[in-house]
């Protein structure tokens, strides 16, 4: 995802400011999401977006250190 590739070449004087946007980025996905859900969308197209949840899911987490 280009947004994780992004942290390497950011300014170091905003890489904080650039990990909360990624932080607030994630959280806005997930309520996306779940608004989706309630509209009970097609197999495939809650499929494509878990997806995408997901790899921003990953991003995130690797920003927080919590992964293996």
């Amino acid at each position: 995802m280009a947004i994780g590739a992004f942290l390497p070449d950011c300014n170091p004087n905003i890489t904080s400011d650039a990990k909360v946007g990624i932080h607030q980025l994630a959280g806005a996905a997930r309520a996306a999401y779940q608004t989706v859900l309630v509209n009970s969308p097609p197999q495939e197209e809650k499929d494509r977006l878990k997806a995408i949840l997901l790899e921003i899911a990953h991003v995130e987490v690797g920003l927080l250190e919590l992964g293996d």
